[in-house]
């Protein structure tokens, strides 16, 4: 069973009322090349769009990007996804929703489009909302419109490459795009807040959808008999500020309990966690030994 910070997204393609993003316009953001892009439609996703797609059917959208990069794998925009709003006398492209699936590789490119569509009319791109900053309305008139959803899929501000220090991640991106919104609208300081939804660690539903599909392939291990609802979970990770703290703030609705593992060979390397675990081991082998070890099961201390 393989779950990354973005499968619960799935949900959204296959939900119900305005929840249900199947048939929608949808704009994959980040990952390399169209990875994302196959992704999504794997999840069920059927009007895919891309950063990459947008930018060759728009190359004035960004003046300092390079179309080498970005042909290879980008698409010709669906004229299903065209709306009649008009932007310099042509039909553009309506977005409904936005995901940040994985780490931008252009956050430059990518944040003058989420912008772009954060203040449109509507997620018509190349449009303006004549409701922004208007302080009659809730939010200063912002993102009170009919702008698309954001959706980030993990909050992570660092992760752990093969440079010797924690490098920006995901939650990198969307600090710098919530704060050129900000520079924009005024923010808080102007009674206006980015409007967006959160996935991956350590959100509370994130969690219970990995306890839920724990659960599933657990039933399945069982050939399909009903296995009961899990004891213990062993959350294992590197960073203290996703992984240990969502394990530890985590309310299992069935009243699974979930021990948090913090490993060194990662984003943490040393000294006082931000968030205290159950435990904390040089490695992924060693907390996986410290688990079995607490579940009576004898380990090869050599191993």
């Amino acid at each position: 069973m393989f779950v990354q910070s973005h499968t619960p997204f799935a949900e959204l393609a296959n939900g119900h009322g305005e929840k249900n993003l199947k048939d929608k316009c949808i704009l994959v953001v980040g990952g390399e090349g169209d990875k994302c892009r196959r992704v999504a439609e794997g999840y069920g996703f059927n009007n895919v769009v891309t950063p990459s797609d947008i930018i060759t059917a728009y190359p004035t959208l960004w003046p300092f990007v390079s179309l080498d990069y970005h042909k290879p794998f980008a698409k010709p925009l669906a004229q299903s996804t065209y709306s009649n709003q008009r932007s310099s006398s042509h039909p553009t492209l309506k977005v409904d929703a936005i995901m940040v699936f994985n780490d931008p590789r252009d956050w430059a490119l990518d944040t003058q489009l989420v912008l772009d569509l954060l203040l449109s009319i509507g997620g018509h791109l190349g449009t303006l909302s004549t409701k922004n900053g208007d302080s009659q309305l809730p939010n200063r008139g912002y993102q009170q419109d009919g702008q698309p959803e954001l959706y980030f899929s993990n909050p992570d501000l660092f992760w752990a490459a093969s440079y010797h220090l924690p490098r920006l991640g995901q939650g990198g991106f969307q600090a710098a795009l919530e704060g050129v919104f900000n520079a924009v609208t005024g923010g808080p300081e102007n009674g206006v807040r980015l409007h967006k939804n959160l996935f991956g660690k350590p959100t509370q539903g994130t969690f219970e959808f990995a306890e839920t599909r724990l659960r599933q392939h657990r039933t399945v291990l069982q050939g399909g008999n009903d296995a009961g609802k899990l004891r213990r979970v062993y959350m294992v990770g590197d960073n203290p500020e996703s992984d240990i703290k969502g394990a530890n703030d985590y309310q299992s609705p069935t009243g699974s309990q979930w021990d948090s593992i913090l490993v060194r060979s990662g984003v943490y390397r040393g000294g006082k966690p931000a968030h205290e675990p159950k435990v904390v081991v040089q490695d992924v082998w060693d907390a996986v030994r410290y688990g079995l070890q607490k579940e009576g099961i004898k380990t090869d201390e050599t191993g």
